[in-house]
């Protein structure tokens, strides 16, 4: 049913949902919204690089790609595998209330810059030192990043859009973003044309299979669909463990939007992650964690969203995959855009789902006892931390 068909009991709903096409990203930061002239993700830092093809569900293999035959080769060590695992959209949006107190110093002339010039990632420097923080205290295994800043572009960004900016001190050769973030101990590998949808996995835990590098730009598998935005939006590596074993892991960004085309393009995103990725499914192994923003909310957008519906034909119930989140209409919202001024909004399109791992999870700035990154009007996600341990049953 398309946001569009599903008949005038719920075209008034219906009309709401429609304006969380901007809230959810569709202006920049995961891609589409890149400035002319930005540096594709087509290169590597360190790893093997990787071409996308253009065709839709067409496969493209990345350095850290995996196949089929993962799923026979995931057999893991006797003792549980335990990770801390988060999952952080960095992005930020015009859209926010940028000029309200306090003074930030990122008003709305600074937030216009970073739309137009870095595609809305992170890249404001005490977001960035902010962020940096958070991660310090933090101290995941694994983590899964969508719409953060590729430094790499500062080249393409003109003189008078980098004050305040990581691009005001770059130079060629410096960390990336994402490695500032993180500090050392750290590999880095990216969606294929997809230089801000980076997994992370600390080295003392793992390395990315087929990655030899710092950083391996299209380093994991994945595939564009069609129609759907450059690059592939869903990307699969293979860890493989200091303990011993590996485990697979998925990040999925769904695309944004809520017209018929856009439900249409996350629906084909999410059948990546479950049915075919590159002739074998994005989660094909023994142990599979996936992780992402999905721009839909699998627990209250169903009536309404036809891509919401197909993420439950795969998770969730008795069904193999199962939610490590909370979902569904009582969880904490942790994409707190308000759709209507009065009417109140906040959803949960940030997720965290394994066939081989169960736990818990907070969201900094919603949780109790867990505050926000930064007290900046700067991100319009929260960052999803789970505490996850291997099933043994």
């Amino acid at each position: 049913m398309g946001l569009w068909d599903a008949g005038s009991t719920l075209r008034g709903t219906c009309a709401l949902y429609i304006l969380l096409a901007a809230a959810c990203g569709g202006s920049g930061g995961d891609g589409e919204g890149a400035p002319p002239g930005a540096a594709p993700g087509t290169s590597s830092s360190g790893g093997a690089t990787s071409s996308s093809s253009s065709s839709g569900g067409s496969s493209s293999g990345g350095s850290s790609s995996g196949s089929a035959a993962d799923a026979g080769s995931d057999a893991g060590p006797r003792a549980p595998v335990k990770l801390v695992a988060v999952t952080f959209n960095t992005g930020t949006t015009d859209g926010l209330p940028h000029d309200d107190p306090p003074n930030d110093g990122y008003t709305s002339a600074q937030a216009k810059m970073s739309n137009d010039y870095y595609g809305d990632g992170l890249a404001w420097k005490a977001a960035v030192e902010d962020t940096k923080a958070f991660f310090a205290q933090v101290q995941p295994d694994l983590v899964m990043f969508q719409e953060i800043f590729h430094s790499p572009e500062c080249a393409n960004v003109p003189q008078n859009a980098r004050a305040g900016f990581v691009c005001e001190t770059w130079q060629a050769g410096d960390p990336t973003v994402t490695q500032v973030v993180l500090g050392a101990g750290y590999q880095i590998a990216c969606n294929i044309g997809k230089t801000d949808k980076c997994a992370a996995v600390k080295t003392s835990f793992g390395s990315f299979r087929g990655c030899t590098g710092a950083v391996c730009l299209d380093g994991l598998a994945g595939a564009r669909v069609q129609d759907c935005g450059g690059g592939s939006r869903v990307g699969r590596g293979v860890i493989d463990l200091v303990g011993g074993g590996s485990i697979t892991v998925v990040l999925a960004h769904g695309s944004s939007g809520y017209k018929p085309a856009d439900q249409d393009c996350r629906t084909k995103q999410f059948k990546q992650v479950f049915e075919n990725l590159d002739g074998a499914p994005a989660a094909n192994g023994a142990r599979n964690i996936v992780m992402g923003d999905l721009n839909t909310d699998p627990g209250r957008m169903t009536l309404v969203d036809g891509s919401a519906r197909t993420f439950n034909d795969y998770v969730g119930g008795n069904k193999k995959f199962k939610f490590v989140t909370e979902v569904g209409s009582s969880a904490p919202a942790t994409y707190l855009q308000t759709l209507v001024p009065g009417l109140g909004g906040g959803f949960n399109i940030d997720h965290v789902v394994s066939d081989a791992f169960e736990g818990s999870c907070w969201a900094a700035g919603v949780t109790a006892g867990h505050p926000k990154v930064t007290q900046m009007t700067y991100f319009d996600h929260r960052p999803i931390v789970c505490s996850l341990t291997e099933k043994t049953n």
